[in-house]
């Protein structure tokens, strides 16, 4: 009778976030991760906003070019697409069942994340380290 209870229970690694796939642990703790992450980033990529209120273009360019605001946006930038990536892949993963529309769903979602981080991170290094006439 205790065999038979054992062997009904179901471990905890099996409950937590594993899916059908088993895969899905890493994912989850990645996003929880860059959850985190974002707390800080945040709180200083506000910062930095806050303190361009009220300035032209020139001054916002002076203030990008110091590496410490370059820096956290583009920390800021890259926390925020991947966390994006991240979670429209686990609603596509939840939501979409047949494999084909899936398959396209996932390229489609990685692609958008790439070129929406590309286009931020391209905008913040313009803006900070090229040279304007």
């Amino acid at each position: 009778m205790q065999n038979e209870k054992a062997s009904m229970r179901t471990t905890r690694s099996r409950i937590n976030h594993l899916g059908v796939a088993r895969s899905a642990t890493l994912d989850v703790r990645l996003q929880h991760l860059t959850s985190v992450a974002l707390v800080p980033l945040t709180i200083a990529f506000i910062w930095n906003v806050l303190a361009l209120v009220g300035k032209d273009y020139a001054a916002a360019r002076a203030y990008l070019h110091h590496p410490g605001p370059a820096i956290l946006t583009l920390l800021f930038i890259l926390a925020c697409v991947y966390h994006m990536k991240l979670g429209v892949q686990s609603i596509i993963d939840d939501y979409v069942h047949r494999a084909v529309v899936k398959e396209w769903m996932l390229i489609a979602n990685v692609l958008f994340s790439v070129f929406v981080g590309v286009a931020c991170i391209y905008a913040v290094l313009e803006m900070g380290f090229v040279a304007h006439p």
